[in-house]
């Protein structure tokens, strides 16, 4: 079974869903015999020295074809409209090109990418899959600079369209899935939810007392910790107020590890405030998760309100994984509230206020027992969410999606003769 994924961020891209597009690309060929290509971006850094449109490459046993596009700054909405369009442009150009696939799959970086899958496939036959990493124009509400009913009708019309045409159309979690069927007119029965996940081999629970903990100042310190993109939809000025908050307990410091285009405003905003308990740290890759994981006491998984089944925050299965309990500043209805709840491995408090989440920290410091409870439920849950098993979901989607296929052409061949004969 060949299958072609569309999606501009590919690894070794740094961002979350494209280090998750290649652990699923590499798992299909490697623990399910499948022949996987990708159409897309080049990575930021190679795109200024790249001397072709197109680039071909093999990583991993996956077939790579990498498209060129511009590399505006993400934050405001014309740079990544540019963005979006320029590579749609080319991944359009090179889907034609590719050699037959049998399954062709969207991912929603950009949102209209859909369409270019759409019509590689729609050449050869190939049904479509569509697999909503989030959802517009719900989520442009958070670029600086658009206020476009145009675009967002537009972008409406496109997803709708897009889950009529689809074979499957999977979520990543129920209130993802309900938004889809609610608002862009899934047809629920050819939609479905499979989780993101984490490697609970590689990720695994840490003592604190490391190397990592001691090379940065922290092993004496109750830690607080956001990983991963410090981007617009994570609500982390929240974070920074609740540090404010919390600057008469010198014992607590926040750790905001990683990057993205909130970044440079963060670190302003903390040296205008003279905040001393705030530490920023570098992107970490893979292979040290388990030891920086390890420096935290409490995480906080935190989201913009309104954006309840729109994003899925994919860094809460490291968390799980490494073993950790943590604060989710969601609103109830979201597909984090839910597993925090259900596995007792965190505490729920709205999003956007910042005394609540101050006041979460200091009564999650003043309980150690609970802390280690809901710790060690966080990485008893995060089993479910294991690379391997959710990988395997995919794995099945597709087969299934392939036999519907194969069986459609088999009666068609067999109409056909019936009809000669």
């Amino acid at each position: 079974m060949h299958i072609a994924f569309f999606n501009r961020s590919y690894a070794p891209d740094e961002t979350a869903t494209a280090q998750l597009l290649a652990d699923l690309a590499e798992g299909l060929v490697r623990d399910h015999g499948c022949r996987v290509s990708v159409v897309a971006g080049l990575p930021a850094e190679a795109e200024a020295r790249a001397e072709r449109t197109t680039v071909r490459e093999e990583r991993n046993g996956v077939s790579v074809i990498r498209v060129r596009g511009t590399q505006f700054a993400k934050r405001r909405f014309v740079g990544r409209a540019a963005n979006y369009l320029t590579y749609f442009l080319s991944a359009c150009r090179a889907g034609l090109t590719l050699d037959r696939p049998d399954v062709v799959v969207a991912l929603t970086d950009p949102p209209i990418i859909g369409l270019a899958a759409r019509l590689s496939g729609w050449r050869v036959g190939a049904p479509l899959v569509m697999i909503f990493n989030d959802l517009f124009p719900e989520v442009a509400v958070l670029l600086e600079g658009f206020r476009s009913p145009t675009i967002n009708a537009a972008l409406q019309r496109v997803n709708r369209y897009l889950v009529r045409r689809a074979a499957l159309s999977v979520a990543l979690g129920e209130t993802m899935r309900r938004r889809l069927v609610e608002t862009k007119g899934a047809p629920a029965d050819r939609t479905i939810v499979i989780a993101n996940w984490a490697d609970t081999r590689t990720i695994v629970p840490e003592s604190k007392p490391n190397a990592f903990t001691a090379a940065h100042g922290l092993d004496r310190s109750f830690v607080v910790m956001h990983s991963g993109n410090l981007g617009l939809s994570q609500n982390l000025d929240t974070l920074i107020d609740a540090a404010a908050l919390l600057a008469d307990s010198p014992d607590i410091r926040i750790v905001l590890q990683g990057d993205g285009v909130k970044k440079a405003d963060l670190q302003r905003r903390v040296s205008e405030a003279g905040l001393t308990n705030v530490v920023f740290l570098p992107f970490q890759p893979r292979e040290h998760l388990s030891a920086s994981f390890a420096a935290a006491d409490v995480f906080v998984v935190s989201l913009q309100r309104g954006m309840a089944g729109c994003i899925v925050p994919s860094k809460l299965y490291g968390i799980l994984a490494a073993g950790r309990p943590y604060v989710a500043a969601v609103e109830d209805d979201c597909e984090v509230a839910a597993l925090t709840i259900e596995h007792d491995c965190g505490v729920v408090i709205p999003p956007g206020e910042a005394p609540a989440l101050a006041d979460a920290i200091r009564r999650l410091r003043s309980d150690p027992d609970g802390l280690a409870r809901r710790g060690a439920n966080a990485r008893n849950a995060s089993y479910a969410f294991d690379r391997r098993v959710q990988i395997g979901k995919y794995a099945e989607a597709f087969g299934r999606v392939y036999a519907s296929r194969t069986r459609g052409r088999t009666r068609a061949s067999e109409e056909t003769a019936d009809v000669r004969r």
